[in-house]
């Protein structure tokens, strides 16, 4: 008898997100706070997402963090959450500039620097041998 072999299934990296979620039991929610326990002070830490996940830090979304409670005795200290800034006038000029400086034709080096230029050219970038004398 022969049993039919079925293909390997692949693996579900779709199933993984990049965003960091709540840590909550149940909450799906996307973190923006991360809460840190000072055992020594009996202090617990609400602050703003840290940059990394931290294996003793705790990401809370919005309402888990405006709902923290500590352990009596303990004291919460809520640092200030900043809202996320987006981009400023500054930023987009910027990001124009470039944009245009790289859209930009490529030059003619003038008649006395030909035989300066070397061959190894690379995207907008020329390398000058040194004038020899």
């Amino acid at each position: 008898m022969v049993v039919p072999t079925r293909a390997p299934r692949p693996l579900a990296f779709a199933l993984v997100s990049p965003l960091r979620r709540c840590t909550r039991t149940a909450c799906g929610q996307p973190a923006v706070a991360t809460l840190t326990y000072v055992y020594a002070e009996s202090t617990a830490v609400l602050g703003p997402l840290a940059t990394y996940a931290e294996p003793h830090c705790y990401d809370l979304c919005s309402r888990h963090s405006s709902r923290l409670t500590a352990p009596l005795g303990w004291e919460v200290v809520r640092l200030e959450l900043a809202e996320p800034a987006g981009p400023t006038p500054d930023d987009l000029e910027a990001l124009a500039d470039a944009v245009r400086e790289a859209a930009r034709p490529i030059m003619a080096a003038p008649a006395g620097d030909l035989g300066r230029l070397s061959q190894g050219r690379r995207g907008h970038l020329r390398v000058l041998q040194p004038p020899t004398s």
